[in-house]
């Protein structure tokens, strides 16, 4: 097992990146063996788990140096821009806000103040738009229907 992490450290991200696609779909294929009754060596799976746990264990080693390695205003740009998606409920919000929760410590931690942008005002309603509203119709009783029903 250390030969495969020292063969895993001396990738490029590329490399990394192409390892574990290839990884997650040769355990594709030993699941649907599995599933198929053909698989020879059931221990096959939990290698490739294993290896799978390996090289997202390196890349995430290989991001956080990176952030480690960044200025504060790069940071905070970051940041703001994870906000920003957040903010327009566009796909991957969620995601946005854990990275963005992530950053906010790495930024807190190289001597930034939070919050980082400052949020975005509500619109005012104005009082024009609350009077303009339709006034709900009432609902017939539930006993009233019943009985003019059954004339």
């Amino acid at each position: 097992m250390p030969n495969r992490m020292k063969e895993f450290r001396g990738m490029s991200d590329e490399q990394l990146a192409l390892a574990l696609k290839d990884t997650e779909k040769h355990l594709f294929q030993l699941r649907f063996q599995s599933a198929t009754d053909r698989l020879e060596t059931p221990s096959e799976i939990r290698k490739a788990k294993r290896d799978i746990a390996r090289l997202r264990t390196l890349q995430r080693e290989k991001e956080l140096r990176e952030l480690e390695a960044l200025p504060p205003d790069q940071l905070a740009s970051r940041i703001v821009g994870l906000q920003a998606k957040e903010d327009a409920d566009a796909p991957g919000k969620r995601a946005a806000h854990r990275r963005g929760k992530r950053l906010k410590r790495f930024y807190v931690a190289k001597g930034g103040t939070l919050p980082v942008a400052p949020a975005a005002p509500a619109a005012p309603v104005s009082a024009a738009k609350a009077d303009t509203k339709k006034p709900e119709a009432k609902k017939p009783d539930a006993k009233g229907a019943a009985k003019g029903s059954g004339k």
